[in-house]
C-alpha cells in the first residue's frame, strides 16, 4: 500500500509499505476512503516531537475489509468513523466517559498510521461506529472531522461546560479551534468569542457560530473579553492551542468559577504559575479528548445533515502530494488539509 511517512523533521514521503494485516482477535482492517493532516502532526514536522521514519496519520474513514474473529459491532463491508485513540469501551473509565483513558487505550498512529491506504484499528468494536450506510460523498469530510478534530472541539465545550445563556471564548483559530465555535452554537451558547486575526478563519468561525471576532492576544487580548463582557470574563473558555501564552489567555479570560476547556497539545517549557492559579478560582477540564464517547451523536447530526463540519477543509489533495499538504498546513495557507485515496 501506499503511505505517508515522516523520514525527520520537514521530510514528508509517500511510500509503498506492507499491507496491514489482522494481528490480534480484535482488530480490524480498513481501506481509507479518506483521511487528513492534524495540525497535532505539525509538531514533528517542525522538529518540535521527535520523528525517524514514522508512520503518519490518526485521523480516518473508511470501509472495513477484514475483522478478526472476536468482532462483533462492525463488519466487512461497513463504513466507520474511529477515533484517534483506541478503546474497548468497556473497561470502567470507558464506561465513565473517557475512552482516551482507557486501560487499552492507544494512539491509532502507533498501531497503525491512517495516511495510508489501509490502516490496522486495534479494539475495533470498542474504537469504531458504523454509519448508517454508505454515506454520499459530500458527507464524507464531515465523518472524516468527526474522527478528530470536531470530537475534540465538542470535548473541549463540554469541557468548558457551556449551554444555554453562556457567554463562551475560543482561543484558537486551527481545525479544533473552529470546531469548538460549533460546538458551542450546538450546545446553546448565546455569544461565541472567536480570538483570530485571520480574515479567512474568521469567516468561517462566523460561519460555524461565532458572534463576534477579538484581534488581539495575550493582555491586550484579554482586555478586550473583560471589556466585552462587563467586566466579568467568560462563563466558558475554550483553549485549542497548547502554548503557556494562549492557556494564561484562557484562564484569564474566564470569570471567577467559570470553566476552561483545554485541548490545545502543551511541550515541554510549557508552564502554569500554580499562585495565579489558585485566586483566579476557575475549574480546569481537559486533554486528549475522548471522541469515541460523542461519534454516535455527532455521525447522527452529520448524517441528517444538521451540522457540516467538513467546511473546515479548505485544501483537498491526493495522498501522494501529502508533502505539499504539510507545506501548506505550516505556512498557514490551509486551516485543515483533506487528503483523497
Amino acid at each position: 500500500m501506499r503511505a505517508v511517512v515522516m523520514h525527520s523533521p520537514g521530510d514528508v514521503r509517500v511510500e509503498d509499505r506492507p499491507d496491514p494485516t489482522i494481528v490480534d482477535p480484535t482488530d480490524a482492517v480498513i481501506r481509507l476512503t479518506a483521511t487528513c493532516i492534524c495540525g497535532s502532526d505539525l509538531w514533528p514536522y517542525r522538529g518540535v516531537e521527535p520523528v525517524d521514519h514514522t508512520n503518519m496519520g490518526h485521523e480516518y474513514v473508511g470501509v472495513v475489509e477484514q475483522v478478526g474473529e472476536d468482532v462483533r459491532t462492525v463488519a466487512v463491508g461497513d463504513f466507520v468513523v474511529g477515533s484517534f485513540v483506541t478503546s474497548d469501551n468497556t473497561c470502567e473509565i470507558c464506561q465513565a466517559g473517557y475512552q482516551s483513558k482507557c486501560v487499552h487505550a492507544e494512539f491509532v498512529s502507533v498501531a497503525s498510521g491512517t495516511q495510508a491506504q489501509l490502516a490496522r484499528i486495534p479494539h475495533a468494536d470498542g474504537t469504531l461506529v458504523a454509519t448508517p450506510g454508505q454515506p454520499d460523498a459530500d458527507l464524507i469530510p464531515s465523518l472524516l472531522a468527526a474522527s478528530d478534530v470536531l470530537g475534540t472541539g465538542w470535548f473541549a465545550a463540554v469541557a468548558a461546560e457551556v449551554g444555554p445563556g453562556k457567554t463562551v471564548v475560543v482561543v484558537g483559530d486551527g481545525a479544533v479551534g473552529l470546531m469548538g465555535v460549533l460546538a458551542a452554537r450546538e450546545l446553546g451558547a448565546e455569544r461565541i468569542i472567536a480570538m483570530s486575526r485571520h480574515a479567512d478563519r474568521q469567516a468561517l468561525a462566523r460561519e460555524f457560530g461565532a458572534t463576534d471576532i477579538v484581534e488581539e492576544r495575550g493582555a491586550a487580548g484579554v482586555a478586550r473579553i473583560t471589556e466585552l463582557t462587563g467586566g466579568l470574563g467568560a462563563h466558558s473558555v475554550i483553549e485549542a492551542v497548547g502554548t503557556e501564552e494562549s492557556m494564561l489567555q484562557a484562564i484569564r479570560s474566564t470569570r471567577g468559577g467559570g470553566h476552561v476547556g483545554f485541548v490545545g497539545v502543551a511541550h515541554e517549557g510549557v508552564s502554569l504559575p500554580l499562585d495565579e492559579l489558585f485566586f483566579a478560582e476557575v475549574h480546569l477540564h481537559g486533554g486528549p479528548a475522548p471522541v469515541r464517547r460523542f461519534l454516535p451523536e455527532l455521525i447522527r447530526m452529520i448524517w441528517e445533515r444538521r451540522i457540516d463540519p467538513g467546511k473546515v477543509f479548505d485544501l483537498t489533495l491526493p495522498l501522494e502530494d501529502a508533502a505539499e499538504g504539510y507545506r501548506a498546513m505550516d505556512e498557514r495557507r490551509a486551516i485543515k488539509v483533506l487528503l483523497t485515496l
